[in-house]
C-alpha cells in the first residue's frame, strides 16, 4: 500500500494501474459496454499495440497525444498506450465546439490526434495549417488522405511492449479546466498522481474492492470520470462500465445501471435531481446492484441527499476535488456522512481556510478561501505564468472555493470565490439560498447570482428550473420567495425569481453563474 509518492519506485509508469492485474486477474472482466466487453488481458494487449504503433510514428518522451473519442475500449487503450509509450495523454472534451478543440490542440502542441470519425468531421477544416499536429488516427469508417485508420494502424503491431522508463514525477496526462469563469487552462499531472489518488481516496475512503463494478455519468475525458471509472477500480482489480452515449440524460444512466449492474455510481448533483424527477424511478428501473453513490462537481444540497436516500435507500458520498489536484481531496465517507457538507479531509491532504490576506481562519463557521496541500496537486498551468502564480502558492493549491468549517470539522461549501454576494455589507452564499430553494417541491434546480436593484445595491436573484409539469406563474415566484423568507435571514432571500428552461453549465455539470449575471 502506498501513502506518498516516495512509496513508488523512482522509475514508475502509470500503466501499472492496468498491468498490476495481469498476474492474477488477466482473464477477469475489465470493461463492460454495449460495444465490447474485455478482460484485463485483452485490454493490455490492445494497449501494447497502441504503444508500439505510436513508437513507429516516432513518438518521443513527453510528446502530447490528444484523444477525442467516445467512452469506448479505444479511449482506454489509447490513454494507457500513450502513457506506456512515455507520451502525455490529452483527454479532449467531446462536447466542445471545433474552434475550442483547435485551441486546445494548439495550446498543448499535440503531435498526434486519435479521434472518432463522427467527432473529427467538423474539426478537419480547423486542423488545416496546424503548427504542431503531424498525424491523425481515426476510429470509425471515414478516413481522409493522410489519416490512419485506428484498426489498421494497430492490427500488425505486437501485443507485447516494454513500458517507457519514465520517472514517477514525469508528466503523463493533460486536462483542460472546464472554464466556469473564462478561458480554459491546461493542467498537467505526473505518473505518481494516478495511483496516489486511487489509494488515498478510491481505496482508503470509498473502500473499493475487486468485486466492485463502477459506472460514471462523467465521461472519461474528465478526471472525475478517468479516476472514478477507470483508474480507481482498476487499481484494486474492479471492473468498469462504459457508456458511449449521452449520460446527461437520466434515462440513459438508469438503463445502463439496470443492464450492467454496477455497484458504485458516480454522478453530479444535477444527475441525481434529474433521476428523482422520474415519478416511477424505483419501479421502472432496477437499482438493486448499487451499494453506494458518489457526487462531485458541485455541492450536493442536503434536501437532494435526503430525497435520494428516501427514494432509493442509497447513501451519496459528496466531496470536492478539482482537476488541479486530479481528484477528490475533501469527502464524506461511508458511515460518516453529514448531508449538505463536503465532509472532512482525509489522509494524504491538508486543508485550511484563509482570509483575503492569506491568514488562516481557525474559528468555526467563518467563511474563508479553501486551500489544499497534497502530493497529487499540479505544479502549474501549462504556459500560464500569471494564472499559475495566483493558484499554486508554494505547497498550497488555491481552489477558488469559499467554505466554512463547523465545530465538528465538517466543511460546508459557500460558493466560488467570485460567486459570493455582499448584501447590505454581509456576505451571502449563493449555495445556501439555492439549497433552500431546492427544498421546495416545485424546484428541480436553480442558481443564485447578484443583481443590482434600483438603488444600485446588490441583492440575490434566483434562476429556477421547475419540475416537469409545474407551471411557471407569478404566484409561484412569490411563493418561492416566501418559502426562503421563512427559512433564512431576510437579507439572504432572493428578491427576484426568473424561471428558465435550463441553466448554463460546463460539460462537467457545473453551473456557470457568470453567464447569468446581467
Amino acid at each position: 500500500m502506498i501513502s506518498r509518492a516516495a512509496d513508488l519506485p523512482l522509475h514508475y509508469n502509470a500503466v501499472d494501474v492496468l498491468e498490476r492485474n495481469l498476474p492474477g486477474r488477466a482473464d477477469e472482466p475489465a470493461i463492460l459496454s454495449s460495444e465490447r466487453c474485455c478482460t484485463f488481458g485483452e485490454v493490455a494487449a490492445e494497449v501494447n499495440r497502441v504503444a508500439n504503433a505510436l513508437g513507429r510514428l516516432g513518438l518521443r518522451r513527453g510528446d502530447m497525444v490528444a484523444i477525442l473519442l467516445l467512452d469506448t475500449v479505444e479511449w482506454v487503450s489509447s490513454f494507457f498506450g500513450v502513457i506506456k509509450a512515455g507520451g502525455v495523454a490529452l483527454g479532449m472534451n467531446t462536447l466542445l465546439k471545433s474552434h475550442e478543440l483547435r485551441f486546445q490542440l494548439e495550446d498543448a502542441r499535440a503531435r498526434f490526434l486519435i479521434a472518432h470519425d463522427a467527432l473529427l468531421a467538423p474539426l478537419r477544416e480547423h486542423l488545416v495549417g496546424s503548427a504542431f499536429l503531424e498525424r491523425v488516427i481515426v476510429v470509425g469508417a471515414d478516413v481522409n488522405r493522410g489519416e490512419l485508420s485506428f484498426g489498421d494502424w494497430i492490427a500488425r503491431e505486437r501485443t507485447t511492449c516494454e513500458a517507457a522508463r519514465t520517472t514517477r514525477d514525469e508528466l503523463c496526462t493533460l486536462n483542460y479546466s472546464s472554464g466556469t469563469t473564462g478561458e480554459p487552462k491546461g493542467i498537467p499531472h505526473a505518473h505518481k498522481d494516478l495511483p496516489l489518488c486511487a489509494q488515498l481516496w478510491g481505496a482508503n475512503v470509498l473502500g473499493l474492492r475487486p468485486s466492485d463494478r463502477t459506472f460514471a455519468a462523467a465521461k472519461l475525458f474528465f478526471t472525475f470520470g478517468t479516476g472514478g471509472n477507470l483508474v480507481f477500480p482498476w487499481y484494486v482489480g474492479a471492473s468498469s462500465v462504459l457508456f458511449s452515449g449521452p449520460a446527461r440524460v437520466a434515462a440513459n444512466v438508469l438503463a445502463t445501471i439496470e443492464r450492467f449492474r454496477p455497484t458504485i455510481l458516480y454522478n453530479a448533483p444535477t444527475g441525481y435531481a434529474q433521476a428523482l424527477a422520474i415519478e416511477d424511478l424505483t419501479t421502472r428501473y432496477d437499482l438493486s446492484s448499487l451499494r453506494l453513490c458518489v457526487s462531485a462537481g458541485e455541492a450536493l444540497p442536503a434536501p437532494l441527499w435526503h430525497a435520494w436516500k428516501d427514494r432509493t435507500g442509497l447513501d451519496i458520498l459528496d466531496g470536492i476535488g478539482c482537476t488541479e489536484n486530479w481528484h477528490i481531496f475533501l469527502s464524506n465517507r461511508p458511515g460518516d456522512i453529514r448531508p449538505g457538507s463536503s465532509g472532512k479531509p482525509f489522509a494524504g491532504y491538508d486543508v485550511k481556510l484563509v482570509d483575503d490576506e492569506g491568514r488562516e481562519i481557525r474559528e468555526p463557521d467563518v467563511v474563508g478561501n479553501l486551500w489544499v496541500k497534497g502530493e497529487t496537486a499540479a505544479l502549474s498551468y501549462l504556459r500560464r505564468e500569471e494564472a499559475s502564480r495566483q493558484t499554486f502558492r508554494r505547497e498550497w493549491l488555491v481552489t477558488g472555493d469559499e467554505y466554512t468549517r463547523d465545530s465538528d470539522g465538517y466543511f460546508w461549501h459557500a460558493g466560488r470565490s467570485d460567486d459570493m454576494l455582499k448584501v447590505g455589507g454581509i456576505f451571502v452564499s449563493p449555495v445556501e439560498v439555492e439549497s433552500t430553494l431546492i427544498a421546495h417541491e416545485a424546484v428541480l434546480e436553480c442558481a443564485v447570482v447578484g443583481e443590482k436593484d434600483d438603488a444600485g445595491l446588490v441583492k440575490p436573484k434566483a434562476f429556477v428550473v421547475l419540475k416537469q409539469g409545474v407551471p411557471s406563474t407569478q404566484e409561484l415566484g412569490a411563493r418561492l420567495i416566501a418559502h426562503c423568507r421563512e427559512r433564512m435571514a431576510e437579507y439572504k432571500r432572493p428578491r427576484w425569481i426568473e424561471f428558465v428552461e435550463e441553466l448554463p453549465k460546463t460539460a462537467t455539470g457545473k453551473i456557470q453563474r457568470f453567464r447569468l449575471r446581467g
